[in-house]
């Protein structure tokens, strides 16, 4: 941790960033039926944030940049940065600002049959995301953040999941802006490259460098990708208007104020470092310039309230991008500027928009009329606001408008260049306020609706509260722009532009001239478009009727999916032994590859140790039981499973014998659960068809086949014990072991070499690998999932014995009917298992508790506890289990990797790189020494997962075993 994180300003980062991520943990455990809990909860968290942030502002303006640094990977450079200058912290107030006043609004809009723990939860992990992405001071950090907020505003906008126009809407929103991540991912990874390191005070210092290197257009080309997806520019712009089937409060936020600006966010942070060549020029101001024309355009034409705010939003962000695509510093401030302007006044028509649709029923311009008489306090605030979206004078919006007017005017570019920007400016805000006086005009005025599903009424104030603040912004900056928002946007520039801001003038009046006169222009112009189409009922658009972009996003799914279709019959089979057969010749030859290509000698030269009767024999044995397993699986598969077994003990024995005791201890616990899941999963293989197999020409087949698999069998065993003897001859000094046995009690303070391995010197692969064991579990429990019998059908004991007496269910056909074994395969009495379970709960604790200094570790402790749970499901029975111990193996699994994740990020409060070992020592009353690791965390975390991941791979299959038990005891009593 860098020195100056001892400052409360620089912790406060933390803080902020932190605080969402909690709030939105708190809200989703959260009851359904405590819709005020949930949005006081999200307020807190927001109005908290919203605190810290403006407390900053002095620290900011008096420092110019806040940091906080946390060792990552030292070794490649990489650091977990957040960064906080005048730029970071304008954005940062916006959008907790914004989002408490969103939060405010969604408690009065969300109905409380609506999932409400699930809407704030979702929303205050965005609002995390979008913190990180401002608040990131290392480029793939900021990657990282921006891809969290592709995934969380998916889940946003899909919240009404039962609707089809939601999960259309959330897929192509999730497709678009994940693919424009990817392309920035790239791009950031080039841009690091070229910059000769990844945090960002390293790439603004390089500009020059960038831009004078080969690889500048292929770096620019891909961020541009990201930030064009993300905020809706041409010709990605076709995904916002249908991510319009969120929730209002959703398109609030994340369309206006949040998500959208998060693209022109990152083109203004970097535009000290891309900008200024005509790459930029044509890329960037190209897009804007198609967005803002053609959106504005789209707009006048649509019928739903929100479509005409999403292509003005669409438009309005074409400016902002335009702006920073026109090489000129003052261009920079306007698009900052406006930035700011639109997230006030097109968050605040959101919500009026969304009152509409709260209390009339219908968000339709045709059906909706005169409703000024009925909401005369709504209709105030959407025309105030409409009109600073129109670019009225004494509003906010009529500022910045007039600044990007100047700037047209002002650009240094050649010929026709210089003449298409006005022109294109001037019809662009005929077009804006076309599309706001409509929106204006159709919905309050003229005569009162008489087909609205509701009748129309005022909301409840406190639900105008938040569009009157905004509204008040709007009119307060729109008057005193130098008083109100004058020191924030000089200090947002300053950190973008350093010495080199411009001067710029925040008046209202500059007197007669040519940018005021592109304003009437526009104003009168618009008025006359809306005449114009004032009486156009139709929904399509003249001239652009046929360009939809929404067909071609579809036609490009369906031809892609369409090609991995026919990709996949070509390359694959349905059938898992083909498969199967694939991936072993695939293996086969990866692990031949280095063997063949290798210079030097293969074999090592340390002698070979004699061989021992004992393990000839041994090994004999575990022979013999693999080839029986092949030969048993034609006739029977228990017996199979059974000399599986016996292979699996003699490998046991073997690490045993090569004094491996941790090994053959997880080998031996690994082969007791597979052989007990695999016992449970063998009623559903399909029986053998012996028809098939001896059908005419299918035996000689089946011999051709069975000979390719002994010989690839033959070929992949010979290939391991040569790698394995290759490995075994080598001299004990060369390669990493010796390191590891050297420094396994100095630097991970443990005798145990391999668990100080698993859990230190290897940690962040032992953390990747559970969090796969974590995903394969929960992948099995979905699949069974829809085997599972519903509550109702699953009697308790006592009651399954009452109705199997009225069924007249004999005592043969069922001898247990609560187990999940056959009747006869009960060996113990089920009170003995039943009190071998505290025992085996304290040996598996030992297990766990010795395993940094003696075999054992979380690994073998889980599998000895998830053992004996096995044993209560097989003999006691799913019913009698479920009942008495409620085990939740979901949440075994949520902490064990909540466990395992906290020991490695508690690293970084001590100043080291994630999962970094530390140790306490102390004495105790009673108790003595003590000796704790944050190594104890992590094995704890392992041992949680590992018990979680095995009971519900369990319960799956004994939920689906206790089914089909019930339906064969119901087939024999007939």
């Amino acid at each position: 941790m860098s020195s100056n994180n001892n400052n409360l300003g620089t912790m406060s980062l933390l803080f902020i960033l932190l605080l969402p991520f909690l709030g939105s943990l708190l809200a989703a455990f959260l009851p359904s039926n405590a819709r005020n809990t949930e949005a006081w909860l999200a307020g807190a968290v927001s109005l908290a944030a919203t605190a810290i942030v403006a407390s900053l502002y002095p620290q900011v303006t008096a420092e110019g940049v806040l940091r906080m640094t946390f060792p990552w990977v030292p070794s490649l450079g990489l650091s977990i940065s957040l960064r906080m200058d005048g730029f970071a912290w304008l954005f940062s107030l916006l959008i907790t600002s914004m989002g408490t006043l969103v939060v405010v609004y969604a408690r009065y809009y969300m109905s409380p049959t609506d999932p409400v723990p699930r809407f704030f939860s979702f929303f205050l992990a965005f609002m995390g995301a979008m913190l990180g992405i401002v608040l990131s001071g290392q480029l793939i950090q900021m990657a990282m953040f921006w891809e969290l907020t592709s995934l969380t505003s998916f889940m946003l906008i899909a919240y009404w999941h039962h609707r089809s126009d939601a999960r259309r809407g959330a897929r192509m929103a999730l497709i678009v802006t994940g693919a424009g991540g990817i392309a920035l991912f790239g791009g950031v990874l080039l841009l690091g490259h070229i910059a000769g390191g990844y945090d960002l005070d390293t790439v603004l210092a390089a500009s020059g460098t960038i831009q004078a290197h080969p690889w500048y257009p292929a770096a620019l080309t891909l961020i541009a990708l990201g930030a064009l997806t993300k905020s809706a520019q041409f010709p990605f712009h076709f995904w916002l208007p249908h991510a319009m089937s969120a929730p209002t409060p959703v398109s609030a936020y994340l369309h206006s104020a949040t998500m959208v600006k998060a693209g022109v966010f990152l083109l203004a942070r970097l535009w000290p470092v891309l900008s200024g060549t005509d790459y930029w020029f044509w890329i960037i101001g190209g897009a804007g310039l198609c967005s803002l024309v053609i959106a504005g355009y789209l707009a006048i034409f649509q019928q739903d309230m929100k479509g005409v705010l999403a292509y003005s939003t669409i438009s309005h962000l074409g400016l902002i991008t335009l702006l920073l695509g026109m090489n000129s510093p003052l261009a920079l401030v306007a698009a900052v500027f406006h930035m700011v302007n639109h997230a006030t006044f097109k968050a605040s028509l959101f919500m009026a928009a969304g009152i509409v649709d709260h209390e009339t029923g219908t968000r339709n311009l045709q059906r909706l009329s005169g409703l000024y008489r009925a909401m005369p306090i709504t209709a105030t605030l959407a025309m105030v606001a409409a009109a600073a979206m129109a670019g009225v004078p004494l509003l906010n919006g009529f500022l910045s408008k007039e600044m990007f007017f100047a700037e047209t005017i002002l650009l240094n570019r050649p010929g026709w260049q210089y003449m298409i920007l006005p022109v294109a400016a001037t019809v662009a805000g005929m077009f804006s306020v076309a599309y706001s006086l409509r929106f204006i005009h159709q919905v309050f005025f003229g005569p009162p609706a008489t087909d609205l599903p509701h009748a129309p009424h005022e909301p409840i104030r406190w639900m105008l509260l938040p569009s009157g603040l905004l509204v008040s912004a709007c009119v307060l900056v729109g008057i005193f722009p130098s008083l109100t928002v004058g020191p924030f946007l000089q200090t947002a520039t300053v950190a973008i532009l350093g010495s080199n801001v411009p001067a710029y003038s925040l008046s209202v009046w500059h007197g007669l001239n040519l940018p005021l006169y592109m304003s009437l222009t526009a104003m009168a112009g618009g008025v006359t478009l809306y005449r114009i189409f004032l009486w156009r009922t139709s929904e399509t658009v003249p001239l652009l009727e046929h360009i939809d972009g929404k067909r071609s996003f579809d036609w490009l799914l369906s031809t892609l999916t369409s090609g991995a279709s026919l990709i996949m019959q070509r390359l694959s089979s349905s059938r898992l032994q083909i498969q199967l057969l694939v991936l072993v010749c695939v293996t086969l030859g990866a692990s031949l590859l280095p063997v063949l290509t290798r210079e030097e000698t293969f074999w090592g030269t340390h002698p070979a140790t004699p061989a021992s009767p004992a393990f000839i024999l041994l090994w004999l044995v575990g022979s013999v039981c693999a080839l029986a397993v092949a030969w048993q699986a034609k006739f029977h598969r228990l017996a199979a499973l059974i000399l599986s077994g016996g292979a699996g003990l003699a490998t046991s024995l073997t690490f045993v014998w090569f004094s491996a005791p941790d090994l053959a201890l997880t080998q031996l616990t690994v082969e007791v659960v597979t052989a007990v899941l695999l016992l449970l999963g063998l009623r559903w293989l399909p029986r053998r068809d012996e028809r098939y197999a001896q059908g005419q020409g299918q035996a000689a087949t089946n011999r051709i086949r069975r000979l390719r698999d002994i010989l690839l069998a033959t070929a992949c065993g010979l290939g391991l014990a040569a790698i394995t003897y290759a490995v075994l001859t080598r001299p004990p000094v060369e390669g990493i072991s010796p390191f590891f046995t050297e420094q396994a009690l100095p630097l991970g303070g443990g005798l145990n070499v391999v668990n100080v391995i698993l859990v230190d010197f290897r940690s962040f692969d032992t953390l990747g690998e559970i969090t796969v064991l974590g995903i394969v579990a929960l992948t099995v429990f979905a699949l069974l999932r829809r085997f599972r019998p519903a509550p109702e059908s699953v009697p308790l004991p006592n009651q399954q014995r009452v109705q199997d007496a009225a069924d007249g269910l004999e005592e043969k056909h069922v001898t247990n009917p609560a187990s999940i074994l056959p009747a006869g395969y009960m060996m113990l009495p089920a009170v003995l298992v039943r009190l071998l379970l505290p025992l085996a709960t304290l040996v598996s604790l030992f297990f766990l508790l010795r395993g940094h200094n003696a075999p054992g570790g979380g690994f073998v402790g889980g599998l000895i506890l998830a053992t004996s749970i096995i044993l209560q499901y097989l003999v006691g029975g799913t019913v009698w289990v479920e009942s008495h111990l409620r085990i939740h193996p979901q949440y075994w699994i949520a902490i064990g990797l909540l466990s395992a994740a906290a020991a490695g990020a508690g690293a970084w409060l001590a100043g080291t790189p994630f999962l970094t070992s530390h140790a306490w020592h102390g004495e105790l009353p009673l108790l003595g020494e003590l000796h704790l690791s944050s190594v104890l965390l992590f094995d704890i975390g392992v041992y949680m997962l590992v018990v979680g991941t095995t009971m519900l791979m369990l319960v799956a299959i004994a939920h689906q075993s206790l089914r089909s038990h019930h339906r064969k005891a119901r087939e024999g009593r007939t």
